[in-house]
């Protein structure tokens, strides 16, 4: 009996990677493919790319996605910590009153958020381009970087900010010296969270963009219309700069906790043979 519930689970876990992963699989192999077929390879051929690199309509997207997803991941990482670190101090009505806030943006379905900025603007005469899609994106990302940062801020002991500052350090020197590098990790799972978010968002930036502002969702969207091969193309850079990301991100808190764990280990070896 438990032999065939473990074949049943381990039959069910490869259908769904399959169902998941095969069609990325796909969209890569073709964006290799010689002719404009979606469906039949004929040869492998660059061309594609090629024509993706000479394209300024597609070249301009790529430089609006990857300047406002680093801009939001930044700007909404500061705003995150901060408040993640701010709300650790508060009572815990107000704490329990804002956390819940927070989580609305994370609920709500993207369309209602996206209606929401796209009124939100268009009542302050804002207008729509490059600007408001920022400001949308870092809306949206600082609750997903609270939501990181802010169990690693409860699980911080208190003594030792009240340690740095009796021995003289200024709350800044504090801030960044003891309590950030504590909560390193948190820190980390935010700033992939916000830049992943914020590069593939296609809903939200469709509903305040505007004056030709396009990012690579957009794009993509858009070249869907018609048949063209350098969708395949496309999409394919942006799965590679998404796992790209999803390594580092897992693969920078390892090397650290590792370097941390040898120094520790290198200090002890020294004592030791000190004493």
């Amino acid at each position: 009996m438990k032999k065939k519930k473990r074949i049943f689970s381990i039959v069910y876990i490869a259908v769904c990677f399959l169902f998941f992963y095969v069609p990325i699989l796909v969209t890569m192999v073709f964006s290799f493919n010689e002719s404009k077929s979606l469906t039949h390879f004929t040869g492998f051929s660059m061309r594609w790319y090629e024509q993706l690199v000479n394209d300024s309509e597609i070249m301009s997207a790529v430089y609006v996605s990857v300047s406002i997803a680093v801009l939001a991941t930044v700007i909404s990482t500061i705003l995150g910590t901060l408040t993640a670190i701010g709300l650790s101090k508060q009572r815990r009505i107000l704490k329990e009153s804002i956390l819940n806030v927070n989580n609305l943006p994370i609920m709500n379905p993207d369309i209602v958020t996206a209606i929401g900025l796209m009124i939100l603007f268009s009542s302050m005469h804002i207008t729509k381009g490059y600007i408001t899609m920022l400001m949308a994106h870092v809306i949206f990302c600082t609750p997903y970087v609270i939501t990181s940062v802010y169990p690693k801020v409860r699980k911080l002991d208190d003594s030792l900010a009240n340690a740095a500052m009796d021995l003289g350090a200024t709350p800044f020197q504090t801030l960044v010296k003891v309590i950030i590098p504590c909560i390193k990790p948190g820190i980390y799972a935010g700033i992939l969270l916000a830049f992943t978010m914020s590069f593939d968002d296609f809903v939200i930036s469709y509903f305040v963009t505007g004056n030709g502002v396009q990012n690579i969702s957009i794009i993509v969207y858009n070249m869907t219309k018609r048949t063209n091969p350098t969708i395949n193309a496309l999409s394919t850079i942006v799965i590679l700069v998404i796992l790209i990301a999803l390594v580092l991100g897992n693969v920078i808190p390892a090397v650290v906790t590792r370097r941390k764990k040898k120094k520790l280990s290198r200090l002890e070896v020294q004592q030791n043979t000190a004493e």
